[in-house]
């Protein structure tokens, strides 16, 4: 097992690049098995989840070249179906969340699909009702074995349809459009995610020869079309990963600058950041964080505590409610964040508790922090990291902790951040990979 170790307190300086998107990645990648034509896709982040997913293809019998780091060409030419009802597949995919961007390519393509129940972040109840709904909409069957905790599904051919989702899903949302691609007829998705994610999807299938009209909407609309081509697809960068980073100049009182950033694409994310008080710059596509000695948060307009909480697209993403709570217990004032999609997300604060932050949580979706305006420095500690995003939230925090941490099960940082010590290093921060 591996863990961090980390001596943090320490002021930071530099440029960073930011990786490619990982749940883009997740989403375009399982798209190569809709054609038999040849797909490149650049800027794909080297991260652990990903890599799954690339050799999990190649077990399905996808031909995989890699043209560099961070740039692969796929041929989905022939499928392995059998292969998709073995012991080993369904060990591989349960292993991986991302795994079930596998289905609706699958049920296009071949008219069948199977998956085990996909694996991931402990963060509660992530349910896969929206997915396996549109998939019958679309006319297919679907089934559950209960006892082996396995989904498959099929259809002789899929037909276009009017469905309204349940949830504005963004991996249900990817699915589905991916199925209805081929479908006979025109499909409408309303409620549909529209994350920069999803347009991305939209734009690369679009090239493949799909007709997807509503692109940013929650409203798509999908003529269906015969078959598909190949196209080459760049990533954007993570936003994610670019809150972050944000986040880790406030806390660490850095001079950051985080290059290529795609700013348009960023949505609400650097506003939120902006109400906790930090200041950045625009340069050009670069984010310019200064070293911040202090940094207030904001009430609303009556008065009242500031409100930070998760929204569908274009509100604030969930993925960073995390990273913004920590960046929260070092500020001047409080916020209530309110983490309303999962259930278990916030249960990491016992970690900055004992680090010294002043935590209120309120239930499993809101916790009222109470910043202490860095008149003290956060204690360091060992902890574990129980997910990705809460594991970020800790490694920021252990860098701005006078004194050594110590963060085990970083295998969950891994699956969403690439060479992540490497890359904190060469800003100068003390950070090395342990052997336990």
């Amino acid at each position: 097992m591996n863990a961090f170790e980390i001596s943090g307190g320490k002021q930071l300086k530099g440029e960073i690049f930011p990786q490619g998107a990982k749940n883009e990645a997740l989403q375009v990648i399982s798209a190569c098995l809709l054609t038999d034509k040849t797909i490149t896709i650049n800027n794909i982040p080297n991260i652990l989840d990903v890599i799954k997913l690339i050799e999990l293809l190649q077990k399905i019998g996808v031909q995989v070249q890699k043209n560099n780091l961070h740039s692969y060409t796929f041929k989905a030419e022939k499928i392995d179906l059998q292969y998709l009802n073995t012991t080993e597949y369904r060990k591989h995919a349960a292993s991986l969340r991302g795994s079930v961007m596998l289905v609706g390519p699958l049920l296009a393509r071949l008219g069948k699909a199977y998956l085990p129940k996909p694996g991931g972040d402990k963060i509660g109840r992530r349910r896969l009702d929206t997915h396996f709904i549109g998939f019958q909409k679309l006319g297919a069957v679907f089934n559950f074995d209960i006892n082996e905790n396995f989904y498959e599904v099929h259809a002789d051919k899929l037909k276009g349809t009017y469905m309204l989702l349940d949830e504005a899903s963004v991996t249900g949302t990817a699915n589905i459009l991916m199925a209805c691609t081929t479908a006979e007829g025109n499909t409408t998705i309303y409620n549909a995610a529209c994350e920069p994610y999803i347009q991305q999807l939209c734009i690369m299938l679009n090239n493949m020869g799909a007709k997807i009209s509503g692109i940013g909407s929650n409203l798509l609309n999908i003529q269906g079309v015969s078959t598909l081509n190949g196209c080459t697809h760049t990533l954007l960068p993570d936003m994610i990963e670019i809150g972050s980073f944000i986040g880790l100049a406030a806390m660490t009182q850095s001079d950051i600058t985080i290059k290529n950033v795609a700013f348009q694409q960023l949505g609400m994310i650097p506003e939120a950041f902006k109400k906790l008080g930090i200041k950045m710059q625009l340069i050009n596509d670069d984010i310019h964080i200064p070293a911040h000695e202090h940094y207030e948060i904001e009430n609303f307009i009556d008065g009242s505590i500031l409100t930070l909480a998760d929204a569908p697209w274009p509100g604030l993403t969930p993925d960073l409610l995390s990273v913004l709570l920590v960046v929260a217990t070092q500020a001047r004032g409080s916020v209530l964040i309110h983490q309303k999609m999962f259930e278990s997300r916030l249960f990491f604060v016992d970690k900055l508790i004992d680090m010294g932050a002043k935590i209120i949580l309120c239930d499993p979706h809101r916790a009222t922090v109470i910043g202490i305006d860095k008149q003290y420095k956060l204690r360091p500690t060992t902890m574990s990291s129980p997910d990705i995003r809460a594991g970020v939230a800790l490694l920021i925090a252990a860098l701005s902790a006078s004194g050594k941490s110590i963060i085990h099960n970083i295998e969950q940082i891994d699956r969403g951040y690439e060479n992540i010590e490497e890359r904190l290093i060469n800003l100068g921060a003390n950070i090395k990979r342990i052997n336990y």
